[in-house]
C-alpha cells in the first residue's frame, strides 16, 4: 500500500497579496517622486528652507501609533477584546493627530513665506507639498481602515475572531509609518 503525502503549500491570503502589490506600487510612486525631487533640486530656482519642528512631533506620533497598532493586533489575537478596543482607539486618534500635525506644519511654512503651490511658489516647496500630501492621503486611507475595524470592535453583534482584516490594516499602517520615516529622513537630508 502506498501512502500519499499531501504537499500543501502555505498560501498567502488573497487580500494580503493585493495589499503587498499595492504597497509595491506606492513604493515605486514615492521612489519616482523623490528621484524627481533630487533631479530638480540640482537646477536653478531652488529655495532652501528648514522643515518646521512640528514634523518631528508628527514623526513621534506616527511611531507611537505603529506601536499601538501592533499591540492592538496582539491583543486581538489573544482575544483580549477590551485591550484591543483601547489600542485601536488610541491608534485611530494618533492617526488623525498625525494628519493634523502635518497640516499645522504646512500652515507654518505658509505663514513664514514658503508658498507651497500656485503662482509665486517654489519647486522645493511644491515638491514637499505634493510628496507629503500624498503620504497624508495614504495615512487618511489607513485611518479610515482603522475606523472601520474600530467600529467593528465595538459592534455588539459581531463576534468574529478572524484576524486577517486586522493583520491587513496593521501591515498597511506599519507601511505608512516606514514610508513617513523614509520621507522625513529624505527631506531632512536634502533641505
Amino acid at each position: 500500500m502506498m501512502t500519499t503525502v499531501s504537499n500543501q503549500r502555505s498560501r498567502i491570503h488573497p487580500h494580503k497579496f493585493t495589499l503587498w502589490v499595492a504597497m509595491g506600487s506606492i513604493v515605486m510612486m514615492f521612489a519616482g517622486l523623490t528621484s524627481a525631487y533630487i533631479v530638480r533640486r540640482n537646477q536653478a530656482n531652488w529655495l532652501e528652507f528648514s522643515l518646521p519642528a512640528v514634523f518631528w512631533y508628527s514623526t513621534a506620533v506616527i511611531l507611537v501609533s505603529s506601536l499601538t497598532m501592533h499591540l492592538a493586533l496582539k491583543s486581538f489575537k489573544a482575544r483580549q477584546m477590551q485591550r484591543y478596543r483601547q489600542f485601536i482607539t488610541v491608534t485611530a486618534i494618533l492617526g488623525v493627530l498625525f494628519a493634523a500635525l502635518q497640516f499645522q506644519g504646512f500652515t507654518y511654512l505658509g505663514a513664514h513665506g514658503v508658498k507651497l503651490i500656485g503662482e509665486g511658489s517654489n519647486p522645493a516647496a511644491s515638491f514637499l507639498a505634493i510628496i507629503t500630501g500624498l503620504h497624508v492621503l495614504h495615512v487618511l486611507g489607513g485611518v479610515i481602515a482603522i475606523l472601520v475595524i474600530f467600529i467593528r470592535a465595538f459592534s455588539a453583534r459581531l463576534k468574529s475572531y478572524n484576524a486577517v482584516p486586522i493583520e491587513i490594516v496593521s501591515t498597511y499602517w506599519h507601511f505608512v509609518d516606514i514610508l513617513w520615516i523614509y520621507l522625513f529622513i529624505f527631506f531632512s537630508i536634502t533641505h
